[in-house]
């Protein structure tokens, strides 16, 4: 039996899907108990009972600091302690249509819309994080960032600026919860290209979707999407006690787009 996490409590935003419910599965497979949450209901109450008595379903909107101390309140009342938190709920400011996210034109409020979630939530989510780990002294955080915040993105301003300070705050809150002599650990992880419901507009259900998979990673040295399950063994990894020495530091995961260059494998002949 999988038990890297046993007997840990886990909290996971943004579970009701793609990365989120990957990294909830693969946490209730090592040993787990994980609190699933999410804004859509319908899909995370899916989740949760997919999972069985090893999961539980949580309304929660990341903007809201009275929702995040309901939730990790009520994650002590009933579990006693929480050992690790994965920020992953996130949105691209794309979610109703195609708006103008470029530094020019993007409004004001497109802007803040991004950020509150992207940014706001983790914030709020590593300070109550940090408070409901602070009895134990430990835990792990993990906050899903992106390639976009490592590059500027000419047309998703907003999703890189927030996903940037994601990855800047990971080290800050490593190096105070260390300051304050607490084993609470903080890193991000940098995905790119992965294949989540995102992707879906674009992609489309017609006879083109190889096609046009095939375009939007052909820069990317791998040739190929990357899965939720990759990223969620790099978050088990996080999480675990086997990275109990990895606090501040950050994980791309993007197929080799950061190494350099596209490169198109040798072709022996």
């Amino acid at each position: 039996m999988a038990t890297k996490l046993k007997g840990k409590t886990a909290l996971v935003t943004g579970a009701a899907q793609g990365i989120g419910a990957a990294i909830a599965r693969a946490f209730v497979a090592e040993g787990a108990f994980v609190y699933v949450t999410d804004l859509n209901d319908e899909l995370g109450h899916a989740v949760a009972a997919e999972l069985g008595d090893r999961a539980r379903y949580l309304h929660l909107d990341v903007r809201d600091e009275s929702q995040w101390q309901r939730v990790t309140g009520q994650i002590l009342g009933e579990r006693g302690r929480l050992d690790v938190l994965v920020n992953n709920a996130g949105i691209t400011g794309f979610e109703q249509g195609v708006v103008a996210q470029d530094p020019e034109h993007a409004r004001l409020e497109d802007w803040q819309a991004v950020h509150r979630t992207n940014l706001d939530g983790v914030f709020l989510g590593c300070k109550h994080g940090i408070r409901a780990m602070r009895p134990a002294g430990a835990g792990s955080i993990i906050n899903i960032s992106s390639r976009s915040g490592l590059v500027g993105i000419p047309g998703a301003a907003a999703y890189a600026s927030s996903k940037a300070a994601v990855r800047n705050h990971s080290k800050t809150v490593a190096l105070y919860c260390a300051e304050q002599g607490l084993a609470i650990r903080c890193n991000s992880i940098h995905p790119a290209a992965i294949l989540t419901p995102m992707w879906e507009p674009m992609l489309g259900d017609g006879p083109d979707r190889a096609a046009r998979m095939a375009a939007l990673v052909r820069d990317t040295p791998l040739r190929r999407f990357g899965r939720s399950e990759e990223v969620a063994a790099v978050a088990l990894l996080l999480a675990s006690d086997e990275a109990a020495y990895m606090t501040g530091s950050e994980l791309n995961l993007d197929g080799g787009l950061l190494a350099g260059s596209a490169v198109t494998p040798a072709v022996i002949e």
